[in-house]
């Protein structure tokens, strides 16, 4: 299978709430439309310094990461990352990576949109037997 990307949302969790409570207007909303690498391998979702300055996620905590060399860094986790794609919604945190590093949407994210990486035509879409609602397993 080749490299997946797709059409992601991002918006500030936060300002959402703000919206609700009459604090802001929703076109004070901070939020990003990007393509995003599809990485199921990758646990978490992840972005970087750039899109972290623009939208402002809440700092949450330092945590360690394991990288595919093995090698053992600690990255910012931010959130609450309102995640948007096609027909599917989920909230999460991410790590933050250092400059313009690559931004991955991992397996945490695509299992609450219930999305899946189509293998034949590489790309990800929504689970076809949940087209217009996903589906989340309990156990």
């Amino acid at each position: 299978m080749g490299v997946v990307y797709a059409d992601i949302e991002l918006i500030n969790s936060e300002d959402l709430t703000m919206v609700r409570r009459n604090f802001i207007g929703a076109e004070e909303i901070r939020r990003m439309h990007l393509s995003m690498l599809v990485d199921s391998g990758a646990y978490m979702m992840a972005i970087n310094e750039t899109i972290q300055s623009k939208l402002e996620f809440p700092f949450i905590e330092k945590r360690k990461v394991q990288l595919a060399s093995g090698q053992v860094v600690e990255y910012d986790v931010v959130g609450p990352i309102d995640v948007r794609f096609s027909n599917r919604r989920a909230v999460c945190s991410a790590f933050v990576l250092p400059g313009d590093s690559e931004s991955l949407l991992g397996a945490i994210p695509m299992e609450e949109m219930d999305v899946l990486v189509h293998p034949k035509r590489q790309e990800l879409v929504v689970n076809p037997q949940h087209p217009y609602y996903a589906v989340l397993k309990m156990k």
